[in-house]
């Protein structure tokens, strides 16, 4: 008899939009496979599913193509960062500075 399916989760928060996919996976299924098996890139023409950043519960994944899933998993698709947050703070750290240089 074969094994019943597990249920997973897959979400992605586009800038405009965002979606939660329930998806049944066999057990033994890797994040990856379960991924592109998930239908999510018919929704966002826009994502490269073999090679985008995914993780679970917000821990991103080293391996997906070999991290095999568990119940009730949710995998998470990262998008890319549009400003280095590092940088945004170095620069509203100087035009702080530079408002209290005109106060001043």
């Amino acid at each position: 008899m074969a094994e019943p399916l597990m249920r997973i989760e897959v979400v992605y928060a586009a800038i405009d939009r965002q979606l939660l996919l329930e998806v049944q996976v066999a057990h033994g299924t890797t994040l990856r496979a379960a991924l592109l098996a998930s239908g999510l890139g018919e929704h966002f023409c826009e994502l490269d599913l073999a090679t985008c950043p995914v993780g679970i519960f917000g821990r991103q994944a080293s391996a997906p193509g070999r991290h095999v899933l568990q119940e009730g998993d949710r995998i998470e698709v990262y998008r890319p960062l549009l400003a280095d947050p590092k940088e945004v703070r170095r620069l509203r750290a100087a035009k702080a500075a530079q408002a209290r240089k005109a106060e001043g």
